[in-house]
């Protein structure tokens, strides 16, 4: 079978299915009737969907980084989490907070906190489905495990991330937070609640109530892909909040790419172009407030 082509309304479809209220019978028969046969609906499911078999850009025993998977207190139970550092850093460093889309603590945001580790920052990837006892391999089961997670407990957690990496040997204090999809929009929540959070990147995250904004304290720095309907919505109410109240920020919104656009375990949406240059952009912001 030749490469099937995937079109705007199969990756729509897709994200209906992981965000919305496709479940995944409905999702294939749409796919299905999109792509004309069961059989090539069969083989784009997975090029829309993450492989976790290309998620390691940085090896995860690369040599210039010390990473492992750590314990510590959270809002109100035990949190597990990845921490990975830069091997040969000198000086205290700025530290960050990644958080995971709506799959869990997943091998690629493992393989974006040592990406985010060679920057030179130390990196916490958190499993926010601590509390319900950890991400499992099943997508499906995260997705809805996530949904049910209590928004305001799953934000003490955050909390609870930052004051742990910002007391760690060879941090400097300063820690943000860096979120993808289900992330962004935690990163987005947890700006409006934290004293503390200096920094905070949303890569095409679900915006805050307009409300909330005047208690967000961190700079912020908001990526969008530019097909993103959804997410895209409340970009203009968002940025009229921010303004209002005087916030530090910056958006950026990726022409012709997709939600999900950084992730480049998903063979569909990834946009290599759009990706590098928001990483550029994210790097740069983090180094300015984090020091």
């Amino acid at each position: 079978m030749e490469k099937p082509l995937i079109t705007q309304a199969m990756i729509d479809a897709y994200d209906e299915y992981t965000h919305l209220t496709l479940d995944r019978r409905r999702f294939m028969e749409r796919l299905t009737a999109l792509a004309g046969s069961a059989a090539t609906a069969a083989a784009i499911a997975p090029m829309l969907a993450a492989n976790s078999a290309s998620a390691e850009i940085i090896a995860s025993d690369d040599a210039r980084v010390t990473a492992e998977d750590v314990t510590y207190p959270g809002g109100s139970g035990e949190m597990k989490g990845y921490l990975v550092r830069p091997k040969d850093a000198s000086g205290p460093l700025g530290a960050v907070i990644v958080i995971h889309e709506n799959r869990g603590l997943n091998p690629h945001i493992r393989d974006v906190a040592r990406r985010m580790a060679l920057e030179g920052f130390v990196a916490l990837a958190p499993d926010f489905l601590s509390p319900e006892g950890g991400t499992p391999s099943d997508e499906d089961k995260a997705r809805e495990m996530i949904g049910k997670l209590d928004p305001a407990a799953t934000v003490a957690n955050a909390e609870a991330s930052l004051k742990y990496l910002a007391t760690l040997q060879g941090v400097n204090g300063n820690v943000g937070a860096i979120g993808f999809c289900w992330g962004g929009g935690l990163v987005n929540r947890f700006a409006t609640k934290s004293p503390d959070l200096k920094a905070g990147v949303a890569y095409y995250g679900a915006q805050p109530a307009a409300a909330d904004v005047p208690g967000i304290k961190a700079a912020l720095l908001l990526h969008y892909a530019g097909l993103d309907d959804r997410i895209n919505a409340g970009i203009d109410a968002y940025k009229k909040a921010l303004e209002a109240s005087g916030k530090t920020f910056e958006v950026f919104v990726y022409d012709g790419v997709n939600h999900a656009f950084n992730n480049d375990t998903s063979a569909a949406r990834y946009d290599k172009a759009a990706a590098e240059l928001a990483w550029q952009r994210t790097v740069e912001f983090l180094k300015k407030n984090l020091g």
